[in-house]
């Protein structure tokens, strides 16, 4: 079982910055990966960025350059510059383990005025 709190969304103009985090409370879970998805109203859940527990990361390339994301052992990161409103969307917390199962925050909302 695992349990999140997410904090630092809200609501910026253009070319403003927010400070995502996700801290993963777990109980007999080891995570291999963390990370954030989004989903924007009418729109497929995507992924922003992911960091793995050797501190491999990936980046959708749409918020490559903008975005950093980082990690301290159960908490990750998400640092979004230079934000636009087509980044408007809710972020979901992701955390999957060794053994494959995944795990969803309950989704924190950005919305960038233009």
């Amino acid at each position: 079982q695992v349990e999140f709190v997410e904090s630092g969304g809200g609501s910026v103009q253009t070319g403003g910055s927010l400070r995502l985090s996700c801290s993963a409370s777990l109980t007999g879970v080891t995570i291999h990966t963390m990370g954030w998805y989004r989903q924007a109203p009418d729109k497929q859940r995507e992924l922003v960025a992911l960091v793995s527990s050797a501190r491999q990361k990936t980046y959708a390339e749409s918020v490559k350059g903008r975005f950093t994301i980082s990690r301290d052992r159960n908490t990750v990161y998400l640092r979004a510059d230079s934000l636009k409103p087509e980044d408007t969307a809710v972020y979901y917390c992701y955390a999957r383990r060794f053994a494959g199962d995944i795990y969803w925050g309950q989704g924190t909302q950005v919305t960038v005025s233009s």
